[in-house]
């Protein structure tokens, strides 16, 4: 008779799996010593990339102090558009799921000070953000090297940090902008609570980049010459608009941004019926389900029935697959692309605000479904976070982790099987495999083993919808 893995019986048995995705985001924080404790004796280091410059492609030059932030991912660069998407998430778990949330301890450093764990952690991340902005509203695009450091660990990495532009004016980017005044505009009601002050830096800086924006509706982003690190570009930022637009709304309640959103939500209807491949890059489906999660009563009642039609639909749709599966994971072929394990978190994500919305135990178990395959429930019985089960992720691209004696940082969510083959890796593999199981558990396979804050976002969200 066979063994199966150890698991543990409890009324919260995710908790602890919450706080090492958490500790995943503490890991990953730029500018400050870090040590996660002596849970992980080792796993620490001094102060990080605490100078940064600008860049001959940002129009100005000289020091700039744009310390703190969370490294992205693999590497140390900071980028404006991954941060919105995944701080947005963090911020929008806390509206959601608060009364489940407002108690769990992260040991961090702010733990205790009067802020839930969740909002000091994301909190670290909005205030870069708020540095990246320019006197004039707009937003830097990254905060990055030109080109990626070796397997070092973070304070190794002695590269300039600067802050990169578009090469020509206005030298910020409208994608990186609307991101920040999405995220600003919900920093300003979520922790009015807790620091007014704050809450009122945060409204005042997302106005002033959405006026940016209406100067400069469609400024993207492409790496100026000599830059190699990531772009994340993108060439329509009208769907980062219409989410800053709901979300000044949802805010402010000022008719300017509703009557954006009113004009233009129905143009990504069709976008609610999966989760993008680049949840980064299409924001269409986050500014809808704003409007929808809004309690405003001067909503639109046909566009929020509208909207809620759509998801609901999808939401089915998506609990048939996943009952569908093997694996009972909503992952269909063609999510089996960079990133696939984000895909599940955002699928888990997606149902579990579809159950918020309309409550069904479908939503809420296809859901679980979809961490229980991130957690093992897989083709190869493997958990992909890092440290969380007893077979689990050894050798992500990672730069702190490979940089380590004693095995990768903890939390971290690799990003799973990737039919693309984008890397040698992968490339090297049998090329009858299917797409499901085109993964290597290995440093330098960068297309299915890196980790990225956006899908640990995802992963935080599903996590917290499991709370008691």
């Amino acid at each position: 008779m066979g063994k199966s893995w150890t698991f543990t019986v409890g009324g919260n048995v995710y908790e602890h799996t919450y706080f090492m995705a958490m500790r995943g985001f503490y890991g990953q924080r730029c500018g400050t010593a870090v040590d996660l404790g002596p849970e992980f004796p080792g796993y620490s280091h001094p102060a990080c990339h605490l100078h940064g410059e600008f860049h001959p492609s940002s129009g100005q030059q000289g020091p700039r102090d744009n310390r703190g932030g969370w490294h992205d991912a693999g590497d140390y660069g900071r980028y404006m558009v991954n941060s919105g998407v995944a701080t947005g998430t963090l911020l929008w778990a806390w509206e959601i799921y608060g009364p489940r949330l407002k108690q769990v301890q992260l040991a961090i450093p702010e733990t205790g000070n009067g802020t839930p764990d969740i909002l000091n952690e994301a909190r670290w991340n909005l205030e870069w953000m708020l540095r990246m902005q320019d006197a004039d509203g707009g937003a830097w695009h990254k905060q990055t090297s030109e080109h990626f450091p070796g397997f070092i660990a973070a304070d190794e990495d002695t590269l300039p940090s600067d802050v990169i532009g578009t090469g020509s004016a206005p030298y910020k980017s409208t994608c990186a902008t609307a991101d920040l005044a999405a995220v600003a505009a919900i920093a300003a009601r979520v922790y009015k609570p807790f620091d007014v002050k704050f809450a009122a830096r945060a409204l005042d800086a997302a106005r002033r980049a959405w006026e940016w924006t209406e100067k400069y509706p469609n400024v993207t982003f492409r790496n100026p010459s000599g830059v190699t690190t990531g772009e994340y570009g993108d060439s329509n930022c009208s769907d980062e608009r219409l989410w800053a637009a709901v979300e000044l709304w949802r805010t402010t309640g000022e008719e300017e941004y509703h009557q954006f959103f009113l004009d233009h939500y129905t143009e990504y209807l069709t976008s609610l019926d999966s989760p993008p491949a680049e949840n980064w890059r299409s924001l269409g489906p986050m500014a809808l389900r704003s409007y929808v999660l809004s309690r405003r009563k001067d909503a639109e009642a046909k566009a929020q029935a509208a909207i809620r039609e759509r998801m609901l639909a999808a939401a089915r749709a998506i609990v048939n697959e996943t009952s569908a599966n093997p694996y009972h994971v909503s992952l269909q072929i063609k999510d089996y692309v960079w990133g696939s394990n984000g895909i599940a978190a955002q699928y888990g994500m997606d149902l579990l605000i579809a159950d918020a919305i309309a409550p069904n135990p479908a939503f809420a178990n296809a859901a679980r479904d979809n961490l229980h395959y991130l957690l093992g429930r897989n083709t190869f019985s493997l958990s992909w976070v890092t440290k969380v089960g007893e077979n689990s992720v050894q050798h992500p691209h990672h730069r702190p982790s490979a940089a380590s004696k004693q095995g990768p940082w903890p939390g971290l969510l690799a990003g799973g099987p990737n039919a693309g083959r984008q890397d040698s890796v992968l490339a090297a593999l049998p090329k009858d495999l299917l797409p499901a199981r085109v993964y290597a558990d290995e440093t330098e396979s960068y297309a299915s083993n890196e980790i990225a804050i956006n899908w640990q976002a995802s992963l935080v969200f599903l996590l917290a919808g499991q709370l008691r």
